[in-house]
């Protein structure tokens, strides 16, 4: 670990972990010009989803929060596979957030902000972006959150 996000995350007590792979006909990120896409980061630890279910049933919103940590953390890790190095990041551009949600639950923003907010703390302002967090039905896996990213580069 030689760049300074790499050293951010060390100092946090964070590591990248090896890229999720695709379930299906995907790539877990591209890039297109400056930009690198990554495909939706299930909160997987090691191959596996540490809880599943609904937000606001079977999960709490904490715990969910915690797992949007997770997939924040999975999304650096496409993000860095497909530009080799985080100190390229110039900015987090936009950030989806999915809850899979219990009928009567709303705390979806309070969610995500659990992948915000690690951005932040990784990246400083560069981890500052726009967002949406959307209630849906039910997630691959049954997963209780998703987290897709939009990354600018620094040219060149």
């Amino acid at each position: 670990m030689s760049g300074v996000v790499d050293a951010r995350l060390a100092d946090l007590g964070l590591t990248l972990p090896e890229v999720v792979p695709p379930l299906a006909s995907y790539q877990p990120a591209v890039q297109s010009g400056v930009y690198v896409y990554t495909a939706g980061q299930l909160p997987m630890v090691d191959g596996k989803l540490p809880l599943t279910g609904k937000v606001g049933a079977e999960v709490t919103a904490e715990q969910a929060k915690e797992l949007a940590r997770t997939c924040a953390l999975n999304a650096l890790a496409a993000v860095k596979s497909v530009a080799g190095d985080l100190d390229r990041v110039a900015r987090v551009v936009k950030v989806v957030g999915f809850v899979a949600s219990a009928p009567d639950f709303t705390g979806q923003p309070g969610v995500v902000n659990g992948a915000s907010e690690l951005f932040a703390e990784v990246l400083g302002e560069k981890g500052v972006h726009a967002r949406s967090a959307v209630g849906v039905a039910v997630l691959p896996l049954d997963a209780p959150v998703e987290v897709e990213v939009q990354v600018e580069l620094v040219s060149g």
